[in-house]
């Protein structure tokens, strides 16, 4: 598992980053594994819920609003959910925006969701704070519930963004998640090239 860092990781700094420019997470466009994903399925079956954890300016949540699918985004930095906010104005979008800490949201959205979809939250997190991920994953999704997630699997020491190994991957999720699929994403952008895996785990 990657070392902690003593990058400051506090929610101020994280608007902070958005303040001064600094978000070289920030792609401009849905993560291309996960735009793959949705065009691959269509529409959803009876208006499926999904939320996007770690949010940011909310390319992934657009994405999934506009394919169909009632979608939560959540972040704690003001600016990002604003310039967000911009874009969920469109009508017939379904999506609601939270502006709170992930590990804010239980009790209140105990098994809400029928996925959870994850790109560049769990790399920025402290890697002591990964199994309480995967409490809050296990525990947002509906039973049968699905994580999409792009993880970052580069072996770079430090972070974020913070790498993590397939053994570890497994390790984490297997005893809460069925793992449908993990494989390498060939569609990366390139400063991401070879550091992405594309995962589809279901809850048990």
């Amino acid at each position: 598992m990657a070392p902690a860092s003593p990058v400051n990781l506090s929610p101020t700094a994280w608007e902070n980053r958005y303040l001064q420019g600094t978000t070289g997470w920030d792609l401009g466009q849905p993560a291309p594994a996960l735009s793959q994903w949705v065009e691959s399925q269509g529409p959803p079956e009876n208006a499926a819920s999904a939320i996007v954890l770690g949010a940011g300016r909310g390319y992934d949540a657009l994405l999934f609003a506009r394919q169909g699918f009632r979608v939560t985004a959540v972040d704690f930095a003001h600016s990002a959910l604003a310039a967000l906010a911009q874009e969920a104005a469109a009508p017939h979008l379904s999506l609601t925006l939270l502006e709170q800490d992930i590990f804010s949201l239980l009790p209140e959205w105990q098994g809400q969701f029928d996925y959870v979809v994850e790109h560049t939250c769990f790399c920025a997190l402290d890697p002591s704070l990964r199994p309480a991920y995967v409490h809050l994953t296990t525990n947002l999704l509906a039973p049968q519930g699905e994580l999409l997630a792009v993880f970052f699997t580069h072996d770079r020491p430090g972070g974020p963004p913070f790498g993590i190994s397939i053994p570890e991957l497994r390790a984490l999720f297997i005893p809460y998640f069925e793992m449908l699929s993990l494989d390498p994403v060939a569609i990366s952008v390139p400063a991401r090239r070879g550091e992405e895996h594309f995962a589809r785990l279901r809850r048990r």
